[in-house]
């Protein structure tokens, strides 16, 4: 077995629509994400807002950001209003759902706002319906928490205006205490992001990192954000930056930065993303073993990758999200299938040591 670096795993979005739902409680800053991240990813986005009450806020603002033309909106911005998704999803979102797929070659993915009430894992299980599992994969599943009302020893900044949200939904039939649907939200987290990081110094960084730590799954990433600012593809994975225009890689050593543009370097977030190739013929369930294991123990946010199994006309596509590892058999073979057996993989992280997960790797797949 050889490994070597290589250029990026070529783009296969077409295949299955990646959908990332973003979930947190009122105020948590979920909405300040999207726009920011609408305006900036540079992709063709749908989303999915899920509010409460007549007047959708959270769509109005995501609606005057001005992500997309103004002739587009009707079908790259949905609001549901009839109550928490998690109850309703037979009602509203699969035929909500079936209709962004009817335009999924216009897309390159789905964002799904959840109100600060929705329990993720209803939401989640709801892809496996037959009617959208062969066509979209769950990118992740983001929980924004509120910083600042954590380092003050609160998990919501306005507890009065939760309720009232509680209020405005009598579809609820999760009328669950907050704090155990706080701790619901983080247990289904691939990833979590902690909100106005600029207004907390390190040592409150650090004493909401260790209460969140108990609650997370182990390998989930705990990022700090300030005003919604985090490169896109910590959200939507690596497949827009993945492939140079003239494919080339232009990091010498395999490694690309990148960087939030805040001043502030206490929440300063700076990605390092690396490719590996190793040729070989290994297993799949080897390889999907040896993936999360090298999540958890370097402390991955993301990973995609391709394996090539002798005998088998197509690939297998990886793709992680923190904790959360899926894999699938790409819709089109190679073109000329000449291509060796092998693993080829991009890894994105903080501080990524390349001769200890060339190591790594290689010891868990023999």
């Amino acid at each position: 077995m050889t490994t070597s670096t290589s250029p990026a795993v070529t783009d296969t979005r077409h295949a299955r629509l990646p959908v990332t739902v973003v979930t947190g409680f009122l105020g948590a800053g979920k909405t300040t994400l999207l726009r920011e991240l609408l305006l900036r990813s540079g992709l063709r986005l749908a989303v999915l807002v899920n509010e409460f009450g007549e007047v959708g806020i959270d769509g109005d603002l995501l609606r005057s950001c001005g992500f997309c033309p103004q002739d587009e909106l009707e079908g790259r911005l949905v609001e549901l209003n009839n109550g928490c998704l998690c109850c309703t999803v037979q009602d509203d979102f699969l035929p909500t759902m079936t209709t962004l797929l009817e335009r999924a070659h216009q897309l390159d993915g789905i964002l799904v706002e959840t109100s600060g009430l929705a329990l993720p894992e209803p939401l989640v299980a709801a892809f496996d319906w037959p009617e959208i599992r062969s066509r979209t994969r769950v990118n992740g599943v983001v929980t924004v928490v509120d910083g600042e009302a954590l380092a003050g020893g609160a998990v919501v900044a306005d507890p009065a205006a939760l309720e009232n949200q509680r209020r405005a939904d009598p579809s609820l039939d999760h009328a669950t205490a907050i704090d155990e649907l706080f701790a619901q939200q983080l247990a289904s987290a691939d990833l979590v992001l902690i909100s106005r990081a600029d207004r907390l110094g390190e040592p409150q960084l650090d004493q909401v990192r260790r209460r969140l730590t108990g609650q997370i799954r182990t390998g989930t990433p705990v990022l700090p954000v300030a005003r919604g600012v985090l490169p896109a593809e910590v959200l939507l994975g690596l497949d827009h930056r993945a492939a140079p225009p003239d494919g080339h890689d232009h990091d010498h050593h395999g490694h690309d930065h990148h960087h939030d543009d805040h001043h502030d370097h206490h929440h300063h977030v700076a990605m390092e993303s690396l490719a590996l190739q190793l040729t070989g013929c290994f297993q799949r369930a080897a390889v999907e073993e040896a993936v999360s294991q090298i999540i958890r123990s370097h402390a991955l946010v993301r990973v995609k990758g391709r394996l090539r199994i002798p005998g088998k006309a197509r690939t297998l596509e990886l793709q992680a999200v923190g904790p959360r590892l899926e894999s699938w058999f790409s819709a089109e073979a190679p073109p000329d299938g000449t291509e060796p057996a092998g693993l080829d993989l991009v890894m994105l992280g903080f501080a990524l040591q390349e001769d200890s997960l060339r190591a790594g790797l290689a010891e868990l797949l023999g």
